[in-house]
């Protein structure tokens, strides 16, 4: 019988056993590809991987997953958080997505949910392939004179294509309705044409959960530039000076997650 041969048994060092990482992390930014993120079960989920891409220990005050969800996978029961919102975004197959009371539907790729506090829902993969989706969480901060948003389901071929910056080739959707101060976040598709990129680097006080659904280029993080493509994740403090540049010859596109809409907190 052979015997199987250690690296220190050879003196050599196999390939690959010293790591090189795109990934990143610094105290108010972090670039994250999908290859490093481990995996997490959660009680709530059955026969679901969850791959947490954003939390309060990384310095992020909301947190972003991404759900591999297995056939018959799901919530068990209907499940709520009391004063925490969520949204669901379809990356991959068809979910069945449901609100208390209400027959389930489907969720496919492009497909997204917004639920107020306290709302129960299910989420469940009823057919024979794994679904992937994007999730978050994030606590919600009560306005004065505003009531609660009601809770959305829909797609993004509903939602029309915006370009309010007036660039040309680079356009917006705005997966909840813009400008609706009830609303304390936004998630906007951002959309560009190969070689059209932000105007100037940006530094503004909102923080940002990226997730890349297509295409790729070159994200400046504080000083540092980062090759980013699909399934890769950034997660921006405030103040953290930001801008993208697409280099491939097709349309790139990533989903944005941003604070909006509240005064500052003393």
């Amino acid at each position: 019988m052979s015997q199987r041969m250690f690296p220190a048994a050879t003196g050599r060092v196999p390939p690959g056993a010293i790591g090189h990482n795109r990934g990143i992390v610094r105290p108010n930014y972090a670039f994250m590809p999908p290859e490093g993120v481990l995996v997490s079960r959660l009680p709530q989920y059955q026969a679901t991987i969850a791959r947490i891409l954003a939390a309060p220990v990384l310095g992020a005050s909301f947190a972003q997953y991404v759900l591999e969800i297995a056939p018959g996978g799901g919530t068990a029961a209907p499940f709520a958080e009391e004063g925490i919102q969520h949204f669901f975004y379809g990356l991959a197959g068809e979910a069945s997505f449901g609100l208390a009371g209400d027959a389930p539907k489907p969720l496919a790729a492009g497909g997204f949910a917004y639920l107020p506090p306290g709302t129960p829902f299910s989420l469940r993969n009823e057919t024979a392939e794994t679904v992937r989706v994007l999730a978050l969480r994030k606590r919600y901060e009560t306005a004065p004179g505003l009531a609660v948003p009601e809770p959305i389901l829909s797609h993004q071929d509903a939602v029309p294509m915006t370009n309010h910056t007036g660039m040309e080739g680079r356009g917006f959707q705005f997966l909840l309705p813009y400008g609706d101060m009830r609303f304390d976040f936004e998630m906007n598709l951002m959309w560009f044409k190969p070689g059209v990129c932000f105007p100037a680097v940006e530094t503004h006080v909102m923080e940002h959960g990226l997730y890349m659904l297509e295409g790729q280029g070159l994200y400046l993080l504080g000083e540092d530039w980062h090759e980013i493509w699909a399934r890769d994740f950034i997660w921006m403090g405030g103040y953290c000076p930001q801008q993208f540049y697409p280099t491939g010859q097709e349309d790139a596109c990533y989903l944005l997650y941003k604070n909006v809409n509240r005064d500052i907190a003393l």
